[in-house]
């Protein structure tokens, strides 16, 4: 079968279209909106179990290879070594905070970060037991798992408050 010029360019055009389409890495618009407020409900799944000094609830939120990155302190890899760290902030703490989502932007069908504030107190739960103000900025890497779920890949936050 001879095809005329033409026709084989524009077959080639609508081929390459439809090949796009499937390797494409950014979602459409609308999957890119339903993202947007999936990562927002973990992020306030995220704010309560953190103020209901819940390890496990905070753990459902954590993707299976997370790395959790606090201030002044070394990288945490793994599962079981992020659920000990929670156990050590959780027994040291008691955390009353909320957060300000200011951006959430989707990388790819699986991929997204946040962008976040938080404020609020943090008490210690030994010596004077006193409050003191608590304000962060974040980043959240999140992945979207074989379940479905969006869940927090990487995290890492730094201290908003003025230094003393």
């Amino acid at each position: 079968m001879h095809m005329s010029h033409s026709l084989r360019s524009n077959l080639a055009v609508v081929m390459a279209a439809a090949a796009l389409h499937f390797i494409s890495p950014v979602a459409p618009a609308h999957a890119a909106e339903g993202a947007k407020a999936a990562i927002a409900r973990q992020l306030g799944a995220y704010e309560r179990a953190l103020n209901a000094s819940d390890v496990d609830a905070v753990m459902k939120l954590y993707a299976t290879d997370v790395v959790f990155m606090p201030q002044n302190s070394p990288p945490v890899e793994g599962r079981d070594a992020v659920r000990a760290a929670y156990r050590r902030v959780f027994a040291t703490v008691k955390l009353d905070v909320r957060f300000a989502i200011d951006e959430v932007k989707p990388l790819s069908r699986d991929w997204a970060y946040a962008r976040t504030r938080s404020t609020g107190t943090v008490k210690l739960l030994a010596g004077d037991k006193t409050s003191a103000p608590e304000a962060n900025q974040e980043l959240f890497l999140l992945h979207r798992e074989p379940d479905g779920q969006w869940r927090l890949a990487r995290y890492i936050f730094a201290t908003s408050n003025p230094s003393k």
